[in-house]
């Protein structure tokens, strides 16, 4: 009877565990469908919007330039945005991101960057690069103002984030700027990846192609233009960059809840076999000392 009783509670703790990952997995999909429309507007308008600038930037019939599109002569500082989320249950999805930004940070490093400073976003990104960073050393700096911006994400939210990388590239305390974290792909595949924010690099397609080239025409004067939409651009790319990662946690994080789901189901239905072998063998033992006692 103890085992009959030991299995009753495993297999109540099992269903227990199962109700609660259903309902996570629930949540998941529900904040994954809110966060992937957004991410997928944003991410076309972004497209769009960049290569209205990139044309600008990399047209040859156009001579125009900005102070954030231009290499600096020296490599002192580098900065680079690390996204991550706030809590775990999401696969290997933390692990992920995290090794590709010390990635990112090493080839800094071996680019010839004396010294990085890391903008962790998430809770999992803070923990994780504040144990790289005291094991590193001195040469890696951590920001932790923007830490929030998973739980609390929103345009305005990023607006400071974005200015403060601007500013501090114009003024020389930074030489570039790199943005690490897992790209959505699909339900099945967040891979991680980096980019270069600043300087600002990107070639419009249409001036890659010239045959297919957009005909730009431009009102007021490049060069104005270019101060009003390049700050724009690098914004809208943090903001879906930030879009990005969390729709690959939620993503990950709704895998990993239906494939620990099926998991406890599996196991409940094991334990309710073995339960009902036990019970029909004590049941067959009672008989049995019945049926002799009679006799």
């Amino acid at each position: 009877m103890a085992a009959l009783k030991e299995l009753k509670e495993r297999i109540a703790s099992v269903q227990s565990t199962l109700k609660i990952t259903s309902a996570m997995k629930m949540v998941a999909s529900a904040q994954l469908m809110k966060v992937q429309s957004s991410m997928e507007a944003l991410a076309e308008y972004e497209r769009r919007f960049s290569d209205i600038v990139a044309a600008l930037v990399s047209d040859p019939d156009v001579e125009v330039a900005s102070p954030l599109t231009l290499e600096h002569g020296e490599k002192r500082r580098a900065c680079l945005v690390a996204l991550a989320s706030d809590s775990s249950l999401c696969g290997a999805f933390n692990a992920n991101a995290l090794r590709e930004a010390v990635s990112a940070v090493e080839e800094l490093f071996s680019e010839g960057f004396s010294r990085v400073t890391v903008y962790p976003i998430g809770e999992k990104m803070v923990q994780g690069m504040g144990r790289y960073a005291a094991a590193r050393g001195e040469n890696v700096d951590i920001c932790l103002d923007y830490r929030h911006l998973v739980g609390k994400h929103s345009f305005d939210g990023i607006i400071p984030l974005a200015d403060r990388l601007m500013e501090d590239f114009l003024a020389g305390r930074c030489d570039r700027v790199c943005i690490s974290r897992c790209h959505f792909h699909s339900m099945g595949r967040q891979e991680p990846m980096q980019e270069q924010l600043l300087p600002f690099n990107r070639v419009s397609r249409a001036n890659v192609d010239r045959s297919s080239a957009v005909d730009y025409i431009l009102e007021p004067r490049p060069d104005t233009l270019l101060d009003l939409l390049l700050p724009s651009s690098i914004r809208i790319i943090l903001y879906n960059a930030l879009l990005d990662s969390i729709t690959a946690e939620n993503a990950a994080r709704m895998v990993a809840m239906q494939t620990a789901t099926d998991n406890a189901q599996e196991l409940t239905d094991d334990l309710t076999l073995e339960y009902n072998k036990q019970r029909q063998q004590a049941i067959t033992a009672e008989l049995a000392d019945i049926a002799s006692s009679e006799n």
